[in-house]
């Protein structure tokens, strides 16, 4: 039995009393008042942690599956402030009920928590005709699963007022301090394990499982083993059933998983996935590459290199910038090899810096048959020295007049990650180690799907003092080509040119070329390249701001 309290002075609402005046007794509890408070504080801390969590993975997958982390973080955080706010509005019609309410509340959040990642890569997966009648079912789905997790993290806090002035008065500021240092902390240590622990660890899909099943348990042990006198005995069996059928529901799931991201990626990817690992930056897969059949890398879903296109790519990148002095070249990106390969071409390369962030990427390059026969093992070649590193970064410590050429094999500007590397600043750092007379090849994006995107680009670099020539080349497949801009798989939008701006520290020719002194390449010819220069500079959009690392101008 809780102590009873002092008469309330007039006007004041004991936090017991029902609406319309009908008094309720306080609760009588297991244990000590304090303890009591600590009980509930400590499974503030816990959901807290899990709300942060769902919220963390449903941005994470989001950005892995539609690109564009701005836009997908900003669509699931100002979604579920809002319906946050919903909720809280919501539970006050469950304060009668408050021990029975947030019991229900948290077991349907571990249920919709716990099964948003598998629910939204299947949607993904087996509905992804983007250009379809489902173009928007990822999208829709996200915004569903931010509306629902956020209504009801929103009825937590309500909630967990009345039930903690019900074990122990207080005046109202106190406990909205007590419940906000418990929810803040709850949500730092939710923060900080998604991306070191649960992440790595588990993975996506089996850590969004695993934090339901903790919601699920705290919630349900805080309210059956604490507030079990306030609830009726049939309210205890429903909230038992339902919580034992949500954790029926999320083991079952998470023993299934592995066979489910193994149909998932079969129906995205075909069922010719070779090798499926997650580094510590992406996720990579290869497909193909044995019995005849094209080797395809796709890293985070984006088709990187398909074997029957990545030449005409990497040709177009690497040889008309290696016209010219070319001891010395830095390939930033590339970890794939293949770039790295057709600089090799190039007997006067004495030389190759690869600056690579994904450590991963590199080792497969090295390591799997079909890859490394596609590179030509240049990554082993003794004139090449590869460094794991963020390429702004490196940039920024190298020593200046160093190379000869520049060859920039980086992902799509619209990729948030990628756009501080297609930033003024960064081809500042790039002009600052080049040689005089030195050269630089920035792939651009599409030209015909991101005119204005790759325009940026050719402004972007002219603003760093660079001469620009741009040229384009298109892929012979019918379907999506190889390039680090490309769609994820069943895409219907396909993106069948490489724009690419070859950039110099002194005027160039007024059309690319290639060196007459050098190989000669299977896919290109100085009057392609000329064709190809023509056919880019009739898309010019011209006035194009410069895009900056506090002011970027590419769409997404």
């Amino acid at each position: 039995m809780i102590e009873p309290h002092a008469p309330a002075p007039p006007g004041d609402t004991q936090p017991w009393d029902r609406p319309g005046g009908e008094a309720e007794s306080p609760l009588r509890l297991p244990v000590r008042q304090d303890t009591g408070r600590f009980l509930v504080l400590a499974g503030v801390f816990v959901c807290a942690a899990c709300g942060l969590v769902y919220e963390l993975e449903l941005v994470a997958l989001a950005t892995y599956l539609m690109g564009d982390s701005v836009a997908q973080t900003s669509v699931v955080l100002s979604v579920m402030v809002f319906a946050m706010g919903i909720g809280s509005l919501a539970a006050k019609r469950l304060r009668r009920h408050a021990a029975a309410g947030f019991g229900a509340v948290e077991a349907v959040l571990a249920l919709v928590g716990g099964c948003s990642a598998m629910a939204l890569y299947a949607v993904f997966a087996w509905t992804g005709d983007w250009g379809g009648v489902w173009a928007h079912g990822p999208r829709t789905l996200l915004v569903a699963f931010s509306l629902a997790t956020g209504l009801l993290i929103g009825a937590e806090v309500p909630l967990l007022m009345e039930l903690i002035q019900r074990i122990r008065r207080q005046d109202a500021g106190g406990a909205v301090a007590d419940l906000s240092a418990a929810d803040y902390v709850g949500a730092l240590v939710g923060g900080l394990a998604f991306p070191f622990l649960l992440l790595p660890l588990l993975g996506q899909l089996t850590g969004a499982l695993i934090t339901g099943a903790v919601n699920a348990v705290v919630g349900g042990a805080l309210v059956l083993g604490l507030f079990r006198r306030d609830l009726t005995r049939r309210a205890r069996r429903l909230l038992v059933a339902g919580n034992v059928c949500v954790l029926v529901v999320l083991g079952s799931a998470a023993v299934l998983v592995d066979d489910f991201e193994r149909a998932a990626r079969h129906a995205m990817y075909g069922p010719d996935v070779r090798v499926a690992l997650h580094t510590d930056v992406q996720e990579v897969l290869l497909t193909g590459g044995r019995d005849g059949r094209p080797l395809n890398l796709f890293l985070d879903g984006r088709l990187r290199v398909s074997g029957r296109d990545e030449l005409r790519y990497h040709e177009a990148l690497v040889h008309p910038a290696m016209n010219g002095p070319h001891a010395r070249v830095l390939v930033l990106g590339g970890g794939d090899g293949l770039a790295v390969r057709e600089v090799l071409r190039h007997t006067g390369a004495r030389r190759v810096d690869v600056v690579e962030l994904d450590a991963g990427v590199v080792r497969l390059a090295r390591r799997d048959p079909a890859l490394s026969a596609l590179n030509a093992g240049a990554l082993d070649d003794p004139r090449v020295r590869v460094t794991t590193a963020d390429a702004f970064d490196w940039l920024r410590g190298a020593p200046p007049a160093a190379y000869d050429v520049v060859v920039s094999d980086l992902p799509h500007p619209g990729i948030t990650a990628s756009t501080k590397l297609y930033s003024q600043e960064f081809y500042g750092l790039a002009r600052r180690v080049l040689a005089p007379g030195g050269r630089l090849v920035v792939h651009g994006g599409a030209v015909e799907h991101r005119t204005r995107d790759f325009w940026t680009v050719d402004s972007t670099v002219r603003a760093a003092g660079f001469h620009t020539t741009a040229y384009r080349v298109r892929g012979r497949q019918a379907g999506y080509a190889a390039g680090p801009d490309r769609s994820p798989p069943g895409a219907a939008r396909t993106h069948r040119d490489w724009g690419f701006v070859l950039a110099a520290t002194r005027p160039p020719p007024d059309q690319p070329s290639l060196d007459p002194s050098g190989p000669r390449p299977r896919t290109l010819t100085d009057a392609s390249l000329a064709a190809d220069a023509r056919a880019a500079e009739e898309t010019r959009v011209r006035g194009l701001p410069a895009s900056t690392l506090i002011h970027p101008r590419y769409t997404g």
